[in-house]
């Protein structure tokens, strides 16, 4: 389907008709991952549900997938989004995002916590938040010049207390919680 070495682009992207894996693009490099368990989706479904009602209405939360398109060559799926509501369009969140939160699987450790950060930080996202749900932890990151800095940390029954860019506290034990 495309050369051997050759870089993608968005409209490579958008030619690929796979619904099972999720499909990114890093500089373009193209990502596969496989469809996220249960345990991954309980996280997200519950960070949607604390984030929603302290979320300003000139924004918006969203799961993945939704593209976001940081240039021609870099398009991310988030685990989940905040976006200004001007910035998203039929297909994507076009621009950079408010706040973008990766889930951590096994598999994506890498990407989540290097990767993603490094380029998002590039692009001059304000927030990233990181969960790993087998811990389970939490850690939040703000940008600090060309870095991001970390905001809050929590494991465990602990609570994180952010301020930015919400007022929200989270515990990683309540986002895994099988209540």
């Amino acid at each position: 389907m495309f050369a051997h070495g050759d870089r993608l682009t968005r409209r490579d992207l958008e030619t690929i008709s796979d619904e099972r894996r999720r499909y990114e693009l890093l500089d373009g490099t193209l990502l596969v991952s496989p469809s996220p368990r249960p345990l991954h989706q309980r996280v997200v479904a519950r960070l949607l549900a604390a984030l929603t009602p302290v979320c300003p209405a000139d924004c918006e939360v969203l799961p993945a997938p939704v593209d976001v398109v940081l240039d021609e060559y870099t398009v991310m799926i988030p685990d989940v989004v905040v976006g200004r509501r001007d910035t998203f369009t039929e297909r994507a969140l076009v621009g950079v995002p408010v706040l973008a939160v990766e889930v951590i699987s096994p598999s994506s450790r890498h990407i989540d916590t290097h990767l993603k950060p490094a380029r998002l930080a590039e692009a001059r996202c304000p927030y990233y938040w990181v969960i790993d749900p087998r811990a389970p932890g939490i850690r939040c990151f703000r940008l600090d010049g060309s870095e991001y800095t970390l905001d809050a940390e929590a494991t465990g029954e602990e609570v994180a207390r952010l301020e930015l860019p919400y007022r929200l506290d989270l515990s990683p034990a309540d986002l895994v919680s099988s209540y």
